[in-house]
């Protein structure tokens, strides 16, 4: 079975973040027709700070946690002079170098979003617009991230008489909301919940911070050995099994014991929990300006009662629990990830949907740079028709399979269910590649 692009269709391509401009990247390299629709005036997606379009997450203080040795492009290398962890502008530059570079911005339709897009019995795709026109494509590129949907749980009631927000609407201390001289809960314990705490907790600005952890969490460094910790991945040749024993030891050694900083005792191993990264945290931590609290029971008018029985005079909180994975134009289609569940082959493809392509739609380690890139390879490769995806059957084999290798050291857990390794994941699909290459038959 052959899925190239039919003759005389042209490929959409939903968002121009960092993976949607890449695949047009290589779809412009293979010479296959494509339009891109962005629906806010620029690219960048979630690291365009104070994104017109809402749906950027970014705040003013973001660096990313990902190296600069891991995420640059492998055709476009970063600047010589950035420093280890590049601050969000950095990157946001980088990226609109990356397209101006090699042309794709002409190519882009801004402020315009894809309202619907469907598929009819012919395989054709029917995109319509936010300007009302309907549009024909041979195939569907779907870039539209999974960092804005945000999840605010409520179970805890509505019973609070303060200031509510998810961590996605946070940009610094005095924005959308001043906090100084606040009592300030941020529930969480991943990235953005440890950076805002260890922000906001400066004594200048709340008066009191606290940090609500369901269970206990281990907190990775940004550096071991003095340099970047992800320069330490293990090689994709190692088994499965020896790198992650040799990546706890490791670990494990340089952070010591979470319970010694006063956070809860993990009931996991680490490096089985996508990690939380932070340079600051544990320190904040050990100073004194974060107070470490459980799990929610309720939201108590101007406080909040916590399961332990404890309760505190909260002014403030900040959710910092996750986003819902979400495709809001593919609703006739009934695509839907329930509990973020959205098993793919090779993190891409859903059998029954072979013109049907999502990018980006994984929690890679290190970075979704260079995930982007690797999978926009194997889209522009099967588009051109150099490779042959197998059948439906096998597909679904080959994602439990897959899950299986990926998810299975991991605890169950929504923040889980679109984790992959970076290194192994690049392997694998550079073998299947080479390993059917239809124009070498």
């Amino acid at each position: 079975m052959v899925d190239a692009l039919p003759a005389g269709m042209k490929v959409c391509i939903v968002g121009a973040g960092c993976s949607g401009f890449t695949t047009a990247k290589r779809l412009k390299d293979f010479g296959i027709a494509y339009e891109q629709f962005e629906m806010s005036d620029n690219i960048g997606g979630n690291w365009y700070h104070k994104n017109p379009n809402g749906k950027s997450a970014c705040y003013q203080s973001l660096h990313i946690d990902t190296s600069k040795f891991r995420l640059a492009f492998e055709d476009y290398p970063v600047p010589d002079d950035w420093p280890d962890f590049p601050h969000h502008s950095q990157l946001f530059q980088y990226f609109n170098d990356y397209v101006d570079h090699f042309g794709l911005r002409d190519n882009i339709t801004f402020n315009t979003a894809v309202d619907d897009a469907r598929r009819d019995d012919d395989g054709v795709w029917h995109v319509t617009l936010s300007s009302g026109e309907t549009r024909q494509y041979g195939a569907l590129v779907v870039a539209n991230g999974h960092h804005w949907d945000a999840k605010i749980p409520r179970e805890y009631g509505d019973n609070f008489n303060g200031i509510q927000m998810h961590s996605h609407d946070y940009d610094s201390p005095f924005e959308p909301h001043d906090l100084r001289g606040k009592n300030v809960l941020v529930v969480g314990v991943g990235n953005s919940a440890m950076d805002i705490a260890s922000e906001v907790s400066q004594r200048p600005i709340a008066k009191r911070a606290f940090i609500s952890a369901r269970r206990g969490v281990w907190v990775l460094p940004k550096y071991l050995n003095g340099e970047p910790a992800d320069k330490s991945v293990m090689p994709a040749w190692m088994p499965q099994a020896l790198g992650l024993k040799l990546g706890q030891m490791a670990i494990k050694k340089a952070i010591g014991n979470m319970e010694d900083y006063g956070l809860p005792k993990p009931d996991h191993e680490v490096l089985t929990a996508h990690p939380s990264v932070s340079g600051e945290f544990l320190t904040r931590l050990g100073c004194g300006d974060v107070a470490v609290k459980g799990g929610l029971e309720k939201l108590d008018g101007d406080g909040v009662r916590f399961a332990d029985g404890s309760r505190e005079n909260i002014d403030v909180i900040i959710w910092a629990t996750g986003y819902r994975i979400s495709f809001p134009f593919l609703k006739q289609n009934a695509l839907t990830a329930a509990d973020n569940k959205f098993p793919l082959y090779r993190r891409m493809v859903k059998p029954g949907w072979r013109n049907l392509f999502f990018v980006g739609l994984a929690q890679p380690l290190p970075t979704l740079v260079n995930l982007a890139e690797q999978q926009s390879k194997f889209i522009a490769n099967v588009l051109a028709g150099n490779y042959a995806m197998p059948d439906d059957a096998a597909m679904e084999k080959q994602i439990i399979a897959d899950e299986k290798v990926y998810l299975g050291h991991f605890y169950e857990s929504e923040r889980h269910t679109i984790q992959i390794d970076f290194n192994k994941y690049v392997s694998d699909l550079k073998k299947e590649l080479r390993g059917n290459w239809i124009a070498a038959e």
